[in-house]
């Protein structure tokens, strides 16, 4: 989401973004800095249980067209940590158009769900873009490194319950997710923060590339914080849906957004469970 591509789910599969795109509407309301803060979500992480270790892959379509492709790892990390780490790229007549690659790894706190590090790289048509973040109980300091600019661009963003892709991702599917039911949080993916609403539109049967399963379906809608810590609208994003699978292990299914390129789909191409 920070550098937004004709793929820009590749960078947010598990999210979300969450958790990507994942990637991830316009909303017409606009809230002053005062008041946005006090209407997200602060409940403690659910007690759903938390997510197997696995490997899994997807797929990303764009118009019709296989546009990239990514596998991701989720695992425990050393001293009671997930990680998730992930590389992606843009395949045949999208990568001729758009070169874009990603190598991304993220930690968060296994007891809390909080957001500890982010690390992610992208190369885009041959640019590199380094992105570190740190995150605190008082929000995020970030670094950025483009190409061979010895000086990195460093950017602090302070708010209580901040969230990255895949922490973001990683506390939602620990809720309860009732259907009807309405999630409220601020995602700084990159290098900017957007307030991410989820609602819980109901349940259905949904068939991807990975198989058949019973799904909970997702309604997203994203709003950027500007620099005057207002909510505007997201001028590229138009609409999204998410898919994650109805059982224990609350897979990431399915996102169809759509934005200003036209749709793009990820989609669950295989997936497998570890030990541990």
């Amino acid at each position: 989401m920070s550098r937004l591509s004709p793929f820009p789910l590749a960078r947010s599969t598990w999210c979300t973004a969450l958790l990507t795109s994942l990637g991830i509407l316009i909303s017409q309301e606009t809230r002053a800095a005062s008041n946005w803060p006090s209407s997200l979500t602060r409940d403690p992480r659910g007690s759903f249980p938390d997510l197997r270790p696995a490997r899994a892959a997807y797929v990303y379509g764009w118009s019709g067209i296989t546009a990239a492709t990514s596998d991701v790892y989720f695992h425990r990390g050393d001293q009671r940590t997930f990680v998730l780490e992930g590389r992606g790229r843009t395949v045949g007549l999208a990568r001729v158009l758009w070169r874009f690659d990603l190598d991304y790894r993220s930690a968060a706190n296994a007891e809390t769900l909080r957001p500890l590090d982010t690390h992610q790289v992208e190369t885009v048509r041959g640019k590199r873009v380094e992105t570190n973040l740190k995150f605190s109980d008082e929000g995020v300091s970030g670094s950025r490194v483009e190409s061979n600019h010895a000086t990195p661009v460093v950017k602090d963003f302070n708010l209580e319950n901040l969230y990255d892709l895949h922490s973001a991702f990683l506390y939602l599917r620990s809720q309860p997710l009732r259907d009807h039911s309405v999630y409220r949080v601020t995602v700084y993916p990159a290098n900017s923060a957007y307030v991410a609403t989820l609602t819980v539109v109901g349940r259905e049967h949904l068939r991807v590339r990975a198989g058949s399963y019973n799904a909970i379906k997702l309604d997203l809608k994203l709003q950027r914080v500007s620099k005057k810590n207002e909510l505007e609208p997201h001028r590229k994003f138009k609409r999204a849906t998410i898919w994650i699978s109805d059982d224990n292990d609350r897979l990431l299914l399915r996102i169809e957004s759509q934005i200003f390129v036209g749709t793009v789909t990820a989609e669950l191409q295989s997936v497998r469970f570890e030990n541990g």
